[in-house]
């Protein structure tokens, strides 16, 4: 544990001792104020069915910014020490390869977990600085706030995947790009063709739309924990097996 935790923390500072991880935080935080300033004006303007933590984590611009922080977050992780030669260097070193791709994916993730602090803070501000009743109730919002744990998992996993497939940052980001919007294409499949195809259940149980729905609501289900979980750990078992390989590669 000694070598995961000084590799864990040498990524972590790769974050936060530079102005990368800053910025990121910076436009998660800006992105989650433009979000909810929207919502809040939907709200002044008419009557919503549904409540703030919905209708801000359900939104288009939530999904468009979500999907982007991935790319940015992970594409360095392999790529860049496999450019640079330092990756070779690292696995021939008296380091097992799963604390090289838990090290780098436990930092990338969280990372993104703290880029949330800023949208519960909103929410604590709301209740504390108004009069009016708030429109949720925080049985949503840790709703919410397990669909983001859940889907960062996963979503994060790809990106290490991704990374570690080449050399290229930036071809790194398209492909990370390409499997999540893949992933979240899939969960529109219910929508289009509910009469017409019988595995519709199935890509409904795999779309992240339908579970960030159900737990904004406060539902907590097993089932999509379990999928996000279970997923997760296949994603970085290929990430390991693929950088073994290497690792062991004449």
């Amino acid at each position: 544990m000694r070598i995961f935790r000084i590799l864990f923390l040498k990524e972590l500072r790769a974050y936060f001792l530079s102005p990368f991880g800053w910025l990121i935080l910076a436009f998660a935080a800006l992105m989650q104020g433009l979000i909810l300033t929207a919502t809040l004006k939907n709200f002044s303007d008419q009557a919503q069915p549904e409540s703030l933590v919905f209708l801000n984590f359900n939104s288009p611009f939530f999904w468009f910014y979500f999907i982007f922080l991935f790319p940015v977050l992970t594409m360095r992780l392999f790529s860049e020490e496999t450019r640079s030669g330092t990756l070779e260097g690292l696995l021939t070193a008296p380091v097992r390869t799963w604390q090289v791709v838990l090290s780098k994916y436990g930092a990338a993730y969280t990372t993104f977990a703290l880029l949330w602090i800023p949208a519960l803070i909103h929410f604590l501000l709301f209740t504390s600085l108004t009069d009016i009743p708030p429109p949720f109730t925080w049985a949503e919002v840790g709703g919410a706030m397990t669909g983001i744990a859940l889907m960062g998992l996963l979503f994060t996993a790809l990106g290490c995947l991704a990374s570690a497939l080449t050399s290229s940052q930036i071809i790194a980001g398209v492909v990370c790009v390409g499997l999540l919007l893949v992933h979240f294409l899939l969960g529109l499949i219910p929508s289009q063709y509910t009469s017409q195809l019988d595995a519709a259940p199935f890509f409904d149980f795999l779309s992240s739309q339908n579970h960030m729905q159900d737990l904004a609501r406060g539902l907590i289900d097993t089932r999509p924990i379990a999928y996000h979980l279970s997923t997760t750990a296949f994603v970085l078992l290929v990430t390991y097996h693929l950088l073994d390989f290497r690792r062991w590669k004449p």
